[in-house]
């Protein structure tokens, strides 16, 4: 069996099915069909433009990234050190064969 990766979609595709969705003039189903879309996914970006939507107007502006930059530094070197704890577990386990191959 083969890895299994999840499509992912741009902000701009998103948006021009969820305004498809929110005009109304095509079902889920349809839209879905035509866009390659399962129909709860349109659903969820059309509940999400609705309700950015109403953030607009509501005045409310978006969270900012409350992170400092030296937060961001502390991060980037954890993914770091786990990264390469990972490649020696995994290349450990190899070698003593508790797993096969290099994936």
């Amino acid at each position: 069996m083969g890895k299994v990766t999840r499509k992912r979609y741009s902000g701009e595709f998103k948006f021009r099915v969820a305004l498809e969705a929110i005009r109304g003039e095509q079902t889920l189903a349809e839209l879905a069909s035509k866009h390659g879309v399962h129909q709860t996914m349109i659903a969820q970006w059309k509940r999400q433009a609705i309700e950015g939507m109403a953030g607009i107007f509501s005045g409310k502006t978006a969270p900012e990234s409350t992170a400092s930059p030296a937060d961001k530094e502390k991060l980037h070197a954890k993914i770091g050190q786990l990264l390469v704890e990972r490649d020696f577990l995994r290349d450990a386990s190899i070698r003593l064969g508790v797993i096969r191959g290099g994936k």
